[in-house]
């Protein structure tokens, strides 16, 4: 009797001392996925592309993803190309892996289904004449002028150097940091969340016809400086020299 009273003490001892000795099992945490295995729309999109198009596709500093405009506007290989290799000169930076940035292509579809998907309308556009997406004649700068003056002053100043409603569209800085089609882009598709009407309603029932939105495009990129950072100078009026 005395032995098994022993023996069961040098059990529960041993027991003690074993259980402090291991350590327990470490809890399992959740897998942290890899960031090129992400496949989920709204975490792609929140990471890669509202800094700059806007939570929601809208209020962003550059185009309206949002826009279902501008979604009629440009195809789908037209917005899987611009999020796969950027746009040169602009703050676009390319995001496929084939092109430096660190999506996958399965990615990179995914944004561009998504986009289309959440935002798009084609019953936005149906009945309106909408310019293509690419100039199909090139634009003439002094035919540029006076579409400016007729379509844009009111806003933006007789110069395009700003008014009371829109900001300057001639000014070094800016133009350096848009591209021709950028340009085209914003005047047919606008930003009517801050004001800025799309290109048909500049003046109201007097949309602007394809040409002229080439024109006007022209207009602008003729006062993009040949060095930018430097001081821009107005160009000089007829009869004018300096």
């Amino acid at each position: 009797m005395r032995l098994l009273v022993i023996a069961g003490l040098v059990v529960l001892l041993l027991g003690g001392i074993v259980s402090r000795v291991v350590p327990e099992r470490p809890r399992m945490e959740p897998e942290v996925q890899a960031p090129d295995q992400i496949v989920d729309f709204d975490v792609l999109y929140r990471q890669n592309c509202s800094g700059c198009h806007g939570e929601n596709g809208a209020s962003g500093a550059a185009t309206p993803l949002g826009s279902a405009t501008y979604l009629a506007l440009a195809d789908d290989s037209t917005i899987r190309r611009i999020t796969s290799e950027g746009v040169p000169g602009t703050s676009m930076p390319a995001f496929a892996q084939s092109a430096g940035g660190m999506l996958t292509d399965k990615q990179i579809e995914v944004l561009v289904n998504g986009i289309r998907g959440r935002w798009a309308n084609p019953h936005t556009v149906e009945s309106a004449n909408l310019p293509s997406y690419s100039a199909q004649a090139a634009g003439d700068p002094s035919r540029g002028s006076g579409v400016f003056a007729t379509y844009c002053a009111s806003c933006h100043g007789a110069n395009g150097t700003g008014g009371q409603k829109g900001g300057s569209v001639v000014n070094g800085s800016f133009l350096a940091l848009v591209s021709d089609q950028g340009l085209r882009t914003a005047v047919i598709v606008g930003r009517p969340e801050l004001g800025f009407p799309d290109w048909r309603n500049d003046v109201p029932g007097r949309p602007m016809s394809a040409q002229e939105v080439s024109d006007v495009v022209a207009w602008m990129t003729a006062q993009r400086p040949k060095f930018p950072g430097q001081p821009y100078s107005l160009p000089p009026k007829a009869g004018e020299s300096r």
